[in-house]
């Protein structure tokens, strides 16, 4: 059907406002999924037509920009959800959304590149050129969330046009100048905070989050990205760089290094204390009526991605132990429920084999490998891991932290270690009061250098610690009696969580 509305003839129906307004009213109301992929199609086609006058081409594009925006903001409501979706409803969503973010980035982008080279009526477009480079600049971002959402590869011309947006925007004088992004928008924003938004939430970690977390990080940098800071030169509060010239995602600054004329740094000192008051207000359970996430949430995942955000800029992490290039054969179950299998605790051994994982990457604090797709089903930020080197009797623990596909579709998985050995054992209510009547199962892990003296780490079942309830349990002949001190993660399948023991005498 597009083929025939979209010639290249001059008299064809998006060549005029109201026949492309009739096209997109007579799209399905209650469809959201079908009405954003054919909207999608449409912002391809107009996109890839040379034959609209320039203004009349960004009218278009702005046009079916709005009018998939609130299509766009139910799928994804949808998608970035604290409950896990199934793997068809996950793809179906990823892939509607990413493939919209993709064509309106391209198609801002078109048009933009045709008004630098000075194309056909380009002083008509004159006084929208604010507008549309921070539009290309936000679609830019919508597309490398998702990309990042299926930890995929970066399309390397997100930073080769943003570079070229930004030069222009300098060189133009218009990089502060203020401007509502769509209409009804609560507060005005310019291309430097557009540009501040995607550089600063790409540089803090996303591929160390989840898919929500994510989202929630990107929201709340672009409620603060009037905070952050963009210049020529370096100073004692940057934090990221990005060359002009040579354009790639941003990197940590490097202190004392040589600047270039062509780098730009990136600031994020002044969002700390926002992020700060912000968190405060989370910690009683309230998520601020004006703090737009393109959805409801409740505080505590809020709080979680505020204080990735916050923790990041404070002290942004470093490797902590050097890395070996030692081939390593690892035995790999994935869950609490498998690793507990493992262990002389379970009431049955499994018959699933583990699989095996070739490591050649690995520090004392963790490892990294490369999985084949197909090996990979299940593994996600915050996974479980049981590991087994070869030639050892001793299981220990990990959780997958950082993912990456490559362009090969291979999936790089860090992972940081938990411990290096674990101990099966069963948990009991003290003083025998409701519940673990019949023991629950966790796992001891030993203790890691950094360790409080008299704590000890559990891995325990999701949603089974509490801080109110004192357990016992016996290790090697030994009774021990376990006040809970904190929650230290709440995973996909398990609470980690820090106990002072106490050796007790049996009975």
């Amino acid at each position: 059907m597009l083929s025939g509305i979209f010639g290249r003839k001059s008299d064809h129906p998006m060549a005029d406002i109201k026949s492309a307004q009739a096209f997109l009213e007579d799209l399905p109301k209650s469809d959201a999924h079908k009405s954003l992929m054919e909207i999608g199609e449409w912002m391809e086609q107009v996109a890839g037509n040379g034959d609209f006058k320039l203004d009349h081409q960004f009218a278009v594009v702005r046009l079916l920009d709005e009018a998939a925006r609130p299509h766009a903001r139910k799928l994804a409501r949808e998608y970035f959800t604290p409950q896990e979706l199934s793997r068809f409803q996950e793809n179906r969503l990823w892939l509607a959304l990413g493939a919209w973010y993709r064509h309106a980035a391209k198609a801002y982008y078109t048009v933009f590149d045709r008004y630098r080279h000075d194309g056909k009526d380009a002083t008509a477009l004159k006084g929208h050129v604010p507008l549309l480079a921070a539009r290309t600049v936000h679609a830019a971002t919508g597309q490398l969330k998702y990309i990042c959402a299926h930890y995929a590869p970066v399309d390397g011309a997100i930073w080769s046009n943003l570079a070229q947006i930004y030069q222009h925007a300098e060189q133009g004088q218009y990089l502060d100048t203020p401007l509502a992004l769509y209409s009804g928008a609560v507060a005005n924003t310019t291309v430097k905070n557009e540009s501040g938004r995607l550089l600063g939430w790409y540089g803090c970690g996303v591929d160390t989050l989840k898919p929500l977390y994510m989202h929630l990080t990107e929201r709340l940098i672009g409620e603060y990205c009037s905070s952050i800071d963009i210049g020529a030169q370096q100073d004692a509060n940057s934090l990221f760089c990005f060359d002009l010239e040579h354009p790639a995602a941003p990197k940590g600054v490097k202190r004392g290094a040589a600047a270039k004329s062509s780098m730009r740094f990136i600031g994020m000192a002044d969002m700390q204390p926002k992020l700060a008051a912000l968190i405060k207000t989370l910690e009683k359970g309230v998520v601020p009526d004006d703090i737009n996430l393109s959805g409801s949430y409740d505080a505590e995942p809020v709080r979680e991605a505020a204080q990735h955000l916050l923790s990041y800029l404070a002290a942004p992490p470093s490797r902590r132990s050097a890395r070996r290039g030692i081939k390593v054969g690892l035995n790999v179950v994935s869950s609490f429920d498998k690793i507990v299998e493992r262990t002389d605790v379970a009431l049955n051994f499994s018959n699933e084999l583990p699989a095996y994982w070739a490591v050649e990457d690995i520090s004392a604090s963790g490892f990294r490998t490369v999985l084949p797709a197909q090996g990979a089903d299940g593994i996600r930020i915050g996974s479980l891991l049981g590991v087994q080197p070869e030639g050892l009797p001793h299981w220990g623990a990990a959780v997958v932290r950082r993912l990456m596909r490559d362009d090969a579709n291979l999936l790089h998985a860090g992972a940081e270690m938990l411990a290096n050995q674990i101990a099966g054992v069963a948990l009991y209510q003290s003083g025998g009061g409701g519940g673990f009547e019949d023991g629950q199962p966790a796992l001891w892990l030993q203790a890691k250098p950094d360790g409080s003296p008299g704590e000890v780490l559990l891995l325990m079942k999701a949603g089974t610690f509490s801080a109110h309830c004192s357990l016992q349990t016996v290790l090697n002949g030994k009774k021990y009696l376990l006040i809970p001190a904190r929650l230290q993660e709440k995973g996909l399948d398990y609470d980690l969580a820090s106990f002072r023991v106490i050796e007790q005498e049996h009975d």
